[in-house]
Formats: C-alpha cells, structure tokens, sequence
C-alpha cells in the first residue's frame, strides 16, 4: 500500500516486474523503480503539470550539476521559455524530516542554478520561498505561482 500523501490524486501508471514496483515518469518517458522519494518527485511532476499548468516541456528530472567541483544531482528543475530556471525542487522521503540541512542543500544548488523559487518537500509537508538575490536571502510563500504563458 503506497503512503498517502499532501498532494491531489493523481492516476499513475504502475508496472510489475521480478517483484519491483515501477512507476511511470511523464518527464523521462520511462518506469522508474518506485522509492519513497520517487513517489513524492512522481506527486511533484503531476502537481507542476495538472494544478499549476506548467508544460511538460519546461519540466526537467534528475539532472547532475556541479557545485563546488562536487558532483549532484536536483530532483525537478522548472524552466522559464527563455531557458533560465524558474523553479528547483528537492524532494525527500516521506520519512526524511526537513531541516536546516535540506534548505542548505538546496541553497547550495541554486548558487549554480539560480532559480527564482525553491520548493522543498518529503510528500507530507511542502516548503516555498522565493529568492532574495539583492538580500542573498529566501522568502517563505504560501504556494508557488502557476505557471505564466
């Protein structure tokens, strides 16, 4: 039985194979074996997409980058039409509690990424800033904009 989550229902697209659960993933086109953590980013993607109205086309999953000469990898990246990043998410396990750690993270990321807001979320409890570049500081908001066409 999968976790209910603080998101909307969403219809997902299982598979069954040697006793692994996948998951569908609109944005790779592909299954992706179905971890905790790939649960909340597949609750995320369909989030972006049905509540928010952003397109599947400016949706980007599970890029490495590199900060600090040290190699990571983002959970969901959302572009802007002129390809500049509009949204970075992290997103956790539902059993991973979020702390100052998980928003240092993501900081550390946006220093090569320079999204306009950062969402952090472990399924169950979501957290939305907007960046402050002038102040080098975040701002928390209630939600994070719909998509602007």
């Amino acid at each position: 039985m999968l976790q209910k989550l603080n998101f909307p229902e969403f219809s997902f697209r299982f598979k069954n194979s040697e006793n692994k659960i996948s998951i569908f993933d609109v944005i790779r086109k592909r299954f992706i074996i179905l971890q905790p953590e790939e649960w909340v980013r597949q609750h995320c993607i369909h989030y972006l997409m049905v509540v928010k109205g952003y397109p599947k086309s400016l949706i980007n999953v599970e890029k490495e980058l590199i900060t600090n000469t040290l190699r990571k990898r983002y959970d969901i990246v959302v572009y802007n039409s002129d390809g500049t990043i509009h949204l970075v998410i992290e997103c956790k396990s539902p059993k991973v509690t979020i702390n100052q750690d998980t928003f240092n993270q993501i900081a550390q990321y946006n220093l090569s990424l320079n999204a306009t807001y950062l969402m952090i979320t472990n399924g169950l409890i979501h957290y939305y800033c907007q960046m402050d570049f002038k102040e080098e500081k975040y701002h928390f908001l209630k939600d994070i904009p719909e998509h602007q066409t």
